[in-house]
């Protein structure tokens, strides 16, 4: 018995977490962009593991997103934080703008891999302003009603 908990104890008492840093997530999505575009790997499976990883994190957090704000929405909240188009190259436009975002953060930057995702998302798509209610604009435009005095 001893035999088999030794080497699941040694699994589970392991260093701390690695977090998924911006110079990584830079890279990964630079080796997606790299796929999209064509290029062979070469039989590189640590590039196929990068492009991977970006593509799976960017989705992933866009459809997080997605689910927050349906969420909220039905408490009567829009986060409209950012847009998504409903488009085919959508997985390759959400790469190019984290790729855009990440590249003009000072390369030390301690902020997270979500923060930077939502900010390249929010600028590379976002959402129209809403269009003022006509009744609201009709009203504004009304002359205000004359007050008569009563004697």
């Amino acid at each position: 018995m001893i035999r088999y908990f030794l080497p699941l104890a040694a699994c589970l008492a392991g260093g701390n977490a690695h977090a998924y840093e911006a110079r990584e997530l830079l890279e990964d999505c630079r080796a997606a962009e790299r796929f999209y575009a064509g290029e062979k790997t070469g039989g590189d499976t640590l590039a196929a593991l990068r492009s991977g990883r970006c593509i799976a994190y960017v989705a992933g957090f866009a459809d997080g997103y997605a689910v927050s704000d349906y969420l909220t929405e039905k408490i009567g909240v829009r986060l409209n934080a950012f847009c998504l188009p409903q488009d085919r190259e959508l997985s390759r436009r959400l790469v190019r703008a984290v790729v855009i975002h990440v590249e003009r953060v000072p390369p030390e930057t301690t902020m997270s891999t979500a923060n930077l995702v939502a900010g390249a998302l929010a600028k590379a798509f976002p959402c129209p302003e809403p269009a003022p209610e006509k009744a609201a604009s009709k009203e504004s435009e009304k002359p205000p009603a004359k007050l008569e005095r009563t004697r």
